[in-house]
């Protein structure tokens, strides 16, 4: 439980407020004509994904939390738990669901990040890549003519995850995908 001073807030900087951990999103500080002087921030919940925004007296001290983001390999799902396996020590972490982020694009075998409170080495949460191939497992076939341009239907990606695709992507085809939009980026093409 490190206590930092509002002069040592940095963006991306994890601290504690009322035992909900919140990332620093943006700081400001402001020095009124009357009045002291305080920093506005604007904070991002690292578990509770509630967006806020807090003044605090310049000087004030809170709760530093250090928090650090492994990468861990995805490995299944039993009940309510998602595994996930460290490369190098072999280490298995059960993580339960509500701490998963953009859970349906999670495939097994997948690289994900889980970020670990360093105190505690308690998880906070994980997630996928920004980025992933999936192959689409189910969506409309595609009609002769279709383009880029003619508009979008829905997809089923083998993870799960039902995504808007252009009309001419079709069953089997490897796609990639940005999983903080869930929107396509492109069809894969094999060498």
């Amino acid at each position: 439980m490190a206590k930092v001073s509002t002069s040592e807030f940095r963006t991306g900087m994890v601290i504690r407020i009322e035992n909900d951990l919140y990332s620093i999103v943006d700081y400001q500080h402001v020095k009124p004509g009357k009045g002291g002087a305080f920093l506005r921030t604007k904070l991002k919940g690292v578990v509770n994904d509630k967006n806020i925004e807090k003044k605090f007296r310049s000087g004030e001290d809170v709760e530093e939390i250090r928090v650090e983001h492994q990468p861990y390999q995805y490995l299944y799902k039993d009940g309510g738990l998602y595994y996930f396996m460290h490369q190098e020590t072999y280490r298995q972490l059960p993580v339960d669901e509500d701490n998963v982020k953009k859970a349906e694009f999670l495939a097994e075998g997948q690289e994900c990040t889980l970020v670990i409170n360093v105190e505690d080495e308690q998880v906070l949460y994980a997630y996928p890549p920004d980025q992933i191939v999936a192959k689409v497992a189910d969506t409309r076939p595609g009609l002769k003519g279709d383009t880029a341009q003619g508009g979008s239907k829905p997809a089923t990606l083998e993870s799960g995850a039902t995504i808007q695709v252009p009309l001419f992507i079709d069953i089997g085809e490897e796609i990639k995908v940005d999983t903080r939009t869930s929107e396509y980026i492109e069809r894969v093409t094999s060498n």
